[in-house]
């Protein structure tokens, strides 16, 4: 099983980007996904997560309103629109997948980094 995480960059504070997590030798739709990050000097944090089978999505409180995960099942992707984007939004971006919708994800991308401008 593989994740690709890509999309990251450099933007401006207020821009906007869309991160994708590509999966390999995995179906997304019969996987919660999950988008997580790591800013430099802290723990990781949850993002956001969509379940299997379904469209029930789940945010972080503080980042509700600007961010949306997605899922494109033809595609086999997971997409992390992000808006309004922040300097307190730097970090590396991390996609997971668990086979059951509770407990910890089973599978980890290598993570796409994000760097936010003032």
């Amino acid at each position: 099983v593989q994740l690709q995480a890509s999309g990251g960059g450099l933007v401006q504070a207020g821009d906007s980007l869309r991160l994708s997590c590509t999966a390999s030798a995995l179906t997304v739709s019969r996987y919660r996904m999950g988008w997580f990050r790591q800013a430099p000097g802290k723990e990781r944090e949850f993002v956001a997560r969509v379940h299997r089978g379904g469209t029930s999505t789940y945010y972080a409180d503080s980042l509700k309103g600007r961010f949306t995960i997605s899922r494109d099942n033809a595609k086999n992707t997971v997409y992390l629109q992000m808006n309004s984007l922040k300097p307190e939004d730097t970090a590396v971006y991390y996609c997971a997948a668990s086979s059951l919708n509770a407990g910890a994800y089973t599978y980890w991308g290598q993570g796409t980094l994000v760097t936010v401008s003032s």
